[in-house]
């Protein structure tokens, strides 16, 4: 095993710390490249290395990366990310990075299957797995001629443009005035295509579930199930914040057999909600890069990233499926979360410390690694800080553009 093909990292959140202490800890080389506002896994010990990361178009980005493999010798490292945006920007760009690196993501033609959601659906139902009820209004006329039960979810169809549509998880309607007041001001921020009206499937993160895998041309190599249990917050979780592997064969089928349509290759996560009024499983969303919580799959004993790390460097990886019973927490958003759950009569004290025993993987916390943890929170005021200081700053540039046209 060559221990000096190193990993290149785009994005310092949660998923790149966790692919730096994967690697990192069995003495593989990783480079952080990140914007200067996501900084949380810059702080680990095994980040060797950080280089900015530049705004602007997949080609100027993609140029960066090759002049990156140029400077640094870099030559055959693997290129993580750790964002549908950078896995698009790899996936898109696959054959002119794959001169230079070995890329994690499948090529376009795959990987666009999970960044669309109008393909992902499209798919699922070409394969027979079962998803919310799904609309796609062309424009407001269609929407209101639409049939549409209450309550629905207003959701974008990809996530290429940061906005706060795209930024949340859904927005829910519970009547057609609020689904055309929120159809309105989605359309003030994305392209009407790109909006989609779906079914609300009752209940929260205890009705989530996953099947992650590493995949090789459509075939899974390493897998396990597992169930979202809680997240933060609470109805619409932006992520988990309490993970747990557990038995779920019901979802193992259907992924496989989406996986194999398209031969995916990479990490992927398929992430499904259980509908109780009809027994099923409906598939939500596909995910083509890390998910926030696959330390959990370590913890289970299928350490995903140092797995995919070793099948793109040419060793041999064998058949695995995570054990059930293993748990990943992130104590900053779940002990909100449980107070919230507590408040609805939903958790008792008692039942929240009980989910806690071991096997526990903590999302930050590391003894071996303690300063992210300590950073953690932080870092997350900074980001938000920064973020709402650009947004600031392009409005009032903005402003004075159109002053200067109107003049």
């Amino acid at each position: 095993m060559n221990e000096t093909t190193g990993a290149l990292v785009i994005g310092g959140n949660l998923n790149g710390l966790s692919i730096a202490r994967s690697l990192g800890r069995r003495g593989v080389p990783v480079w952080m490249a990140t914007p200067p506002n996501i900084k949380l896994a810059t702080c680990s010990r095994y980040t060797l290395r950080t280089v900015p990361w530049p705004e602007g178009e997949y080609e100027v980005q993609a140029a960066y990366l090759s002049e990156l493999a140029d400077r640094y010798d870099l030559d055959q490292w693997v290129l993580f990310p750790t964002s549908d945006e950078s896995a698009a920007l790899l996936s898109k760009f696959h054959a002119t990075l794959s001169s230079r690196f070995r890329v994690s993501t499948p090529a376009w033609e795959v990987l666009r299957w999970a960044y669309d959601k109008r393909l992902t659906y499209r798919l699922a139902a070409e394969q027979q797995v079962d998803y919310p009820a799904t609309i796609y209004p062309a424009s407001e006329v269609a929407l209101q001629a639409a049939a549409c039960s209450f309550p629905a979810i207003l959701k974008p169809a990809t996530h290429a443009v940061v906005n706060r549509f795209t930024a949340d998880k859904a927005w829910p309607v519970a009547n057609r005035d609020e689904l055309l007041a929120r159809y309105r001001n989605a359309r003030e921020l994305v392209p009407p295509d790109l909006i989609l009206v779906q079914e609300l499937i009752p209940g929260g993160g205890e009705s989530q579930f996953s099947y992650a895998a590493l995949c090789c041309d459509g075939q899974p190599i390493a897998s396990l199930t597992a169930r979202r249990t809680r997240q933060y917050p609470i109805d619409f979780g932006y992520s988990s914040s309490f993970v747990e592997t557990l038995d779920i064969p019901e979802i193992v089928a259907p992924s496989r057999r989406l996986l194999a349509a398209i031969r995916y290759t990479g990490l992927v996560e398929l992430e499904y909600k259980f509908d109780a009024r009809d027994g099923g499983y409906k598939l939500l969303d596909i995910n083509p890069r890390l998910w926030t919580w696959s330390p959990l799959g370590g913890r289970a004993g299928v350490d995903f990233p140092y797995l995919l790390w070793q099948m793109l460097t040419g060793n041999s990886v064998p058949q695995q499926t995570g054990l059930a019973g293993a748990r990943w927490v992130r104590m900053s958003t779940d002990f909100p979360a449980a107070i919230h759950l507590m408040l609805r009569g939903l958790l008792s004290p008692a039942a929240y410390l009980r989910s806690l025993r071991g096997p526990l993987e903590f999302a930050l916390l590391a003894s071996d690694d303690p300063l992210p943890g300590l950073l953690d929170l932080p870092l997350f005021a900074f980001k938000h800080f920064y973020t709402a200081y650009k947004g600031l700053r392009r409005g009032i540039l903005s402003k004075e553009v159109r002053a200067l046209v109107s003049k």
